[in-house]
């Protein structure tokens, strides 16, 4: 048994002072209030506010040994560019360790769960006995590709399933297949940049470089990406849309009206940020009542898969707000929000502490850290 205490804890009614949280084998068996922690004995103390452990929705783990091989700020073409010049630089063994210390960090950091990008088998010996428990997309892409079988090995491992990489990067019949076939959720990504709408309308980077390489796209009498998701994915079908630099009132209506089930909108700013600079307009997801997520991209686009240096992108925003998108919003886009995701009675949803806060405005700071406690 552990009786844990703070400053604050985050629950699902919003933030609570004076909390302490008892635990009998990871499990939360009751939740209260201290008034003199003096007079208890058998205590833990946390300085700050407890947290269920967070959830990194959209993660490239497999892509570690990439940190720092890429300059930053070059925009998607030097990106694409950096990537094709670096990775065959590595050896198997490199890339393998990339992925334990990156996972490592992680745990430690206070992630529980992952949505994680996978376009091969190296990150499963990592994932699979790893403490965080991953959600993998094997991601399909390229508009030469008519066949997801060099992908069909990835779908023996736990928790993973197709997913097209974008309205963009493949062809119709096997982007509808991909999307049809199955319940779990899928993860795209989705308006990081002008060039995707630019596509659709016959002009833009994306529309001119394949013009150059040849390829012809069969799927622009769509309109937009928006419109193509909607006619090609069963409204009943979950959907996790990643970054959203340049979506639109138009495309966030075109999506609301469509599905039934529930849609998620990740942001990934630390890799915007990296990339091209552009950023996602979150009062414009704030203002509809979205599903907000949180995510890092991968050590190729990003400084460090630190959950806590994206949340300080958004403490502008109200606490419990932005400590939701990265848990429990979180957990219910991979579809694990019944055990994770909130701190609750019954609940294995883990622990961990966020320090060095300001109390008086219950914001984070630049010196605000996230550690594991349980």
């Amino acid at each position: 048994m552990r009786r844990i205490a703070s400053h604050l804890a985050l629950l699902p009614t919003g933030i609570v002072s004076n909390p302490i949280v008892t635990l009998r084998d990871g499990e939360v068996v009751d939740i209260g209030q201290w008034e003199r922690l003096d007079a208890m004995e058998g205590v833990e103390f946390y300085a700050g506010i407890l947290v269920p452990s967070l959830v990194n929705t959209h993660c490239h783990i497999e892509l570690s040994y990439l940190k720092g091989q890429i300059e930053p700020r070059g925009g998607f073409a030097a990106f694409a560019a950096g990537m094709a010049r670096t990775r065959d630089l590595f050896s198997p063994e490199q890339r393998i360790e990339a992925v334990r210390r990156a996972d490592m960090e992680m745990w430690q950091e206070g992630v529980g769960a992952v949505g994680d990008i996978a376009n091969d088998l190296s990150a499963f010996a990592v994932k699979e006995p790893s403490h965080i428990r991953y959600r993998t997309f094997a991601e399909v892409f390229g508009l030469r590709t008519a066949s997801i079988e060099a992908l069909e090995p990835m779908l023996h491992h736990n928790d993973t399933s197709l997913t097209p990489h974008s309205t963009y990067s493949l062809q119709d019949n096997i982007f509808k297949h991909i999307c049809c076939e199955g319940s779990a959720p899928l993860s795209i990504h989705f308006m990081e940049s002008p060039g995707e709408q630019e596509l659709y309308e016959g002009h833009g980077t994306l529309h001119d470089w394949y013009k150059t390489q040849g390829w012809e796209c069969d799927f622009l009498h769509y309109g937009s990406p928006a419109e193509r998701i909607t006619a090609s994915i069963p409204a009943e079908r979950s959907v996790v849309l990643v970054h959203n630099c340049c979506v639109t009132q138009r495309d966030i209506d075109i999506i609301m009206s469509h599905f039934t089930a529930p849609v998620y909108w990740t942001v990934c700013l630390g890799s915007n940020d990296y990339i091209s600079g552009l950023m996602p307009d979150i009062d414009l997801l704030r203002r509809n009542h979205l599903n907000i997520c949180v995510g890092t991209d991968s050590l190729a686009s990003n400084t460090s898969l630190s959950m806590i240096e994206e949340l300080k992108r958004l403490k502008e925003y109200p606490l419990d707000e932005i400590l939701t998108w990265a848990t429990a919003n979180g957990a219910d886009a991979l579809g694990y929000g019944d055990s994770l995701g909130r701190l609750e009675v019954g609940k294995r949803c883990g622990l961990a502490v966020i320090d060095a806060l300001d109390y008086e405005n219950r914001t984070l700071t630049e010196k605000s850290t996230c550690r594991r406690v349980l």
